[in-house]
């Protein structure tokens, strides 16, 4: 059984990754970039991070790779409508890379590791295509860090049915905690550890942020994974995402989203 997308490419899933930006999602990596440096960023969705970067390292060459061909029309869409003339996306696996040896500066990747059943594989393969002193970018979030206010048993199991769900996909929610012993396994010696969050705790991110996940926990892949695998069902995944919008609208509301990241050389 090969990786299941267990958030899917929902209009609700892309309004979330569409927000984010290279100093939102990849501040960690900023200063190591140099003009001219050659980037791979797996996984890049549609687009935007892998736009940030391009404009960082111009001239140099910049690749988005994505398993999703949707996805990557609409990360060229992107690229085309900024003028950035310096990056291309393509449809790839990250398992099997149709790119030589030792071909880039950086191997960039965000929020891509917690899907996959075989993560330690994938940073073998970027560690493959990284040239020599190359350096590779891996951010991940912990799902069991993060944390929020008010407390809602219903959102304690809208937390409890995400593991159950990516646990049933093979993959690992809280990928960020072990981010650090994926990338030792996968041949890097040389890390550097950090982490950072994306905290949300005012009126319009709160209210942003809780809309997202109530239409994620209806209407994505999400929902229908966790329904197929007899997790759930649709009533009670009504309840959940009116919590998160009676959450989103609550005075006190905050919640802190967690990330590992990790700074390795080949």
């Amino acid at each position: 059984m090969g990786d299941v997308y267990t958030h899917g490419h929902h209009e609700s899933v892309l309004r979330s990754h569409s927000w984010r930006t290279a100093e939102n999602s990849a501040g960690y990596l900023l200063g190591e970039l140099r003009p001219g440096m050659s980037l791979l960023d797996v996984g890049c969705g549609p687009g935007t991070i892998t736009l940030d970067l391009a404009e960082r390292v111009a001239p140099g060459r910049v690749v988005g790779l994505d398993s999703a061909a949707d996805i990557v029309d609409r990360a060229e869409q992107l690229r085309h409508g900024r003028g950035i003339g310096n990056a291309s996306f393509c449809v790839g696996d990250v398992y099997r890379l149709v790119i030589a040896d030792s071909s880039f500066d950086v191997v960039h990747a965000h929020q891509v590791l917690q899907h996959l059943r075989e993560p330690v594989a994938a940073l073998e393969e970027m560690r493959r295509v990284l040239r020599s002193d190359g350096l590779l970018a891996v951010r991940d979030s912990d799902y069991a860090a993060k944390f929020w206010v008010p407390r809602d048993e219903r959102l304690d199991r809208w937390m409890e049915l995400y593991h159950q769900v990516t646990r049933a996909n093979g993959a690992e929610a809280d990928a960020g905690r072990f981010l650090p012993g994926w990338v030792r396994s996968a041949g890097f010696s040389q890390l550097r550890v950090s982490s950072s969050t994306w905290t949300f705790a005012d009126v319009d991110t709160c209210r942003w942020w809780g809309e997202l996940w109530a239409d994620r926990t209806q209407l994505s892949s999400f929902a229908t994974q966790a329904v197929g695998y007899g997790l759930s069902d649709p009533d009670e995944l009504a309840s959940i995402a009116d919590a998160w919008r009676e959450w989103s609208v609550d005075p006190g509301a905050m919640i802190v989203i967690v990330g590992v990241e990790v700074l390795a050389r080949k």
